[in-house]
C-alpha cells in the first residue's frame, strides 16, 4: 500500500541542485487542436450528460435539494478520509448538520471543511479564483482547529513523501520553495485568468491543469489536498458544471484514490522543468466527473421513486440513464422491485419501441431510443 504524506522541513539544501527558474504557467497547449482524441470523446459525453441534468434540475428542484443534502455529507467525509481524517458516520452527519460541536481534533478539521464547502456552495458566483479568496477559504477550513498557519502560505519548505508497503520512504515530489510560493501563486492565478478568457480553451480541461499546478506548488503547511478539492468544486461550479453539488466529487476521488495519486505522480513528473504531461491528471479528472454525472442519473431515479409506482420507476431509471444499463444495475438502483417485475417492464418497453437491447446474455444492456 502506498500513501502520500507531506513532510515539513526547514533545511532548504535539498534545492541546491535546482536552477533558479520557476515553472512557466502557460495553458495555451489546451487549445482545441492539441487535445488527444480520447479526451475529446469523454468531454463530449460529459457535455451531453450535463445538458440532460440541467433539464431535470429545472423540472425537479425538490429532488435536487434532497440529493444535495446527501452529497454534502459524502463530500465532507470523502475529502477528509483521503487525508486520514475520520470519525463515525453518525458523527459526520451530526457535524454537517450543526447539531453537535466537534469533540476532538479530527472533528474540528471535518467541521472546518464543512464551513469552507458551504461557502463555495452558497457563494461560488461571487468567488473568483484569486489569491485573497484562496487564502480566505484556507483560513475558514482550518479556523476551528486553531491552526497557526490558517490563511497563510507556508513558511518553510515541504516534501511529498511516499511510503512503500515495506515502510521505506522516498521523495515523491519536491514542491515549490516557501520563498517562491507567493510568486508562484500569483503566476498561477494570472495564467488561469488569461486562459479562462481564451475562447479556444475549454474550461473543463483548464480546471484539472490549474489544480495540478496548485498541488505542485503545495502552497500551505497543511491542508493542500483538501484545498485542491474545494478549489476543484469552485472552478467547476463557476464553469456551469455542478454535478458535484449532488454527487460527491470528493467521494469519487476517495473511491479511486490509488489511480488518482498515480496519475498525479505521472503528470507532475518533470513539472519544474516545464516538461510534464498534464493529460494523465486531466483524464483522471474527466473520468471522475463523468462518473458523477452517471451516478447522478441513478441517484435521481432512486430519490424520485418515492412518489411513483414500480413500473414508472423502472421506466424512469432506464430512460434517464444516458448509458446502457443492465437488469442487475436496475435492480441495484431499485432494490425493492423484483427481477421478474423489471423483466416484464423491459419486455413491454421493447415491444413499444421505447428502448433497444444491446448485447447478449450477461452483457445485455438497455438504452432509450
Amino acid at each position: 500500500m502506498q500513501l502520500e504524506l507531506p513532510l515539513c522541513i526547514k533545511n532548504a539544501k535539498i534545492y541546491a541542485e535546482r536552477s533558479d527558474y520557476m515553472h512557466k504557467f502557460d495553458y495555451s497547449f489546451l487549445e482545441l487542436q492539441n487535445i488527444p482524441g480520447e479526451i475529446v470523446n469523454i468531454l463530449t459525453s460529459i457535455y451531453t450528460m450535463k445538458a440532460n441534468n440541467d433539464h431535470r434540475k429545472n423540472n425537479f428542484p425538490n429532488i435536487y435539494t434532497e440529493l444535495e443534502k446527501i452529497a454534502i455529507i459524502q463530500s465532507v467525509k470523502g475529502s477528509n478520509a483521503i487525508e486520514g481524517i475520520v470519525t463515525s458516520d453518525e458523527r459526520i452527519k451530526a457535524i454537517v448538520s450543526n447539531s453537535s460541536a466537534p469533540l476532538n481534533h479530527n472533528e474540528e478539521e471535518i467541521a472546518g471543511y464543512r464551513d469552507a464547502l458551504n461557502i463555495i456552495h452558497n457563494n461560488y458566483n461571487d468567488l473568483d479564483f484569486t489569491e485573497a479568496n484562496i487564502l480566505s477559504l484556507h483560513e475558514q477550513m482550518l479556523k476551528i482547529s486553531s491552526s497557526n498557519s490558517a490563511g497563510k502560505y507556508k513558511d518553510h519548505d515541504n516534501l511529498i513523501i511516499e511510503i512503500a508497503s515495506g515502510g521505506k520512504r522516498s521523495i515523491r515530489f519536491t514542491p515549490v520553495e516557501a520563498s517562491k510560493t507567493k510568486e508562484a501563486m500569483e503566476q498561477l492565478v494570472l495564467a488561469y485568468m488569461d486562459a479562462r478568457s481564451n475562447p479556444k480553451i475549454n474550461q473543463i480541461l483548464l480546471i484539472p491543469c490549474v489544480i495540478l499546478d496548485f498541488l505542485c506548488i503545495h502552497p500551505f503547511n497543511d491542508g493542500n489536498g483538501r484545498m485542491s478539492r474545494l478549489l476543484t468544486l469552485l472552478l467547476l461550479y463557476k464553469a456551469g458544471f455542478d454535478a458535484g453539488k449532488y454527487i460527491s466529487f470528493e467521494e469519487q476521488v476517495n473511491k479511486t484514490e490509488v489511480y488518482y495519486y498515480d496519475d498525479l505522480k505521472k503528470s507532475s513528473t518533470n513539472w519544474h522543468e516545464n516538461n510534464n504531461n498534464y493529460f494523465y491528471f486531466v483524464d483522471n479528472f474527466l473520468v471522475n466527473l463523468f462518473t458523477c454525472y452517471k451516478e447522478l442519473d441513478k441517484r435521481f431515479a432512486t430519490v424520485n421513486s418515492k412518489k411513483i409506482n414500480k413500473t414508472t420507476r423502472i421506466e424512469a431509471t432506464i430512460l434517464n440513464s444516458l448509458l446502457p444499463i443492465s437488469k442487475k444495475e436496475i435492480s441495484e438502483i431499485l432494490p425493492d422491485i423484483s427481477i421478474t417485475t423489471i423483466e416484464a417492464v423491459l419486455t413491454k418497453m421493447l415491444k413499444n419501441n421505447l428502448i433497444k437491447k444491446i448485447g447478449e446474455g450477461r452483457d445485455t444492456r438497455y438504452i432509450r431510443k
